[in-house]
């Protein structure tokens, strides 16, 4: 029985609302209206996207499903951070919420981070033994719900979070069967090689998040000297391409490997104020960057790629 090829690269490309700015962690800068951004997602070339944070599109799942729909966009998945090593706090019936509306928008992956229980990514407590233990039962709980939807649960490596490093990620990996979700950025600024963990683990990526960061300043985050928002303030995260990560390197591995899902471009971006006020920056130009260095690695040495989603 053969194995039905995984559609091209170039039609696997989604964004994130997070790449305009938009974020679920209060005072994170200028909030883009979700109009603006989804008709910029579409006129850039793309055809899907995470759902972004709560309040970002409707509550109600089939509303949320209708306003992707009315600018052409579909959704792949949702990143949901959630407490996991709390033993007076049961995840499952939030992460059952954002299914619900994934369902409705015929979406595959849930995105899990796993969340402090405190505001913001710029600190952190100690994970103990029990801690873990409990993280590593809910996480193979959500992933055994999901599944028995028709949904992949995934883990999502993420600065301030309780797994953030490599090791974590490790640790993860072994105590768990949950499928990763490889995020590139935030792998390398908590001290991990994102090319090694795609290497060492092929066949647990389930969703790839795709960021390039400047490495000195994910090195001034890792030692405390700045905190991640800072960084981010201060342009930690660049078109892929123009930082530190291995980007084409992570791709070519994961093509090659059989991987079959979708490459999200995600940059966390704090605005100030409105693109183009006062002379501040536009997003959709670094997300434009990102898309162009995303093809060209798809696409044969010398031929033109074009647009993702075609």
């Amino acid at each position: 029985m053969t194995s039905t090829p995984a559609p091209p690269l170039a039609r696997r490309v989604a964004g994130a609302p997070i790449s305009w700015g938009v974020s679920e962690v209060p005072g994170w800068g200028h909030q883009l209206a979700p109009e603006l951004v989804l008709r910029q997602m579409k006129d850039v070339g793309l055809s899907a996207t995470e759902f972004g944070p709560e309040g970002f599109l409707p509550d109600a799942p089939a509303d949320k499903a209708a306003t992707l729909a009315s600018y052409g966009l579909r959704a792949v998945g949702q990143f949901v951070p959630v407490v996991l090593h709390d033993p007076g706090h049961d995840p499952l019936p939030e992460v059952e919420a954002a299914m619900t509306g994934l369902l409705a928008a015929d979406a595959g992956t849930v995105v899990l981070a796993a969340a402090t229980g405190t505001e913001g990514y710029d600190a952190r407590p100690a994970l103990d033994e029990a801690g873990w233990a409990r993280l590593l039962a809910n996480l193979d709980r959500i992933s055994a719900a999901a599944s028995a939807v028709g949904l992949t649960a995934t883990l999502h490596p993420h600065v301030g979070t309780m797994i953030e490093s490599g090791e974590e990620t490790r640790r993860v990996l072994e105590g768990s069967g949950i499928g990763l979700c490889l995020d590139t950025g935030h792998l390398l600024i908590g001290g991990g090689d994102p090319l090694a963990i795609a290497a060492g683990w092929p066949g647990r990526i389930a969703h790839v998040h795709l960021k390039d960061v400047r490495l000195a300043l994910a090195r001034q985050v890792r030692a405390g000297q700045r905190t991640y928002t800072d960084a981010v303030i201060g342009g930690m995260y660049v078109p892929l391409g123009a930082g530190d990560v291995d980007i084409a390197g992570i791709v070519r591995l994961l093509e090659s490997s059989g991987y079959a899902g979708w490459y999200v471009l995600e940059q966390d971006t704090v605005l100030s104020a409105a693109p183009g006020e006062a002379g501040f920056a536009d997003p959709l130009d670094d997300v434009r960057a990102s898309i162009a260095h995303l093809l060209s690695l798809a696409e044969p040495s010398g031929s033109a790629p074009g647009p993702a989603g075609e």
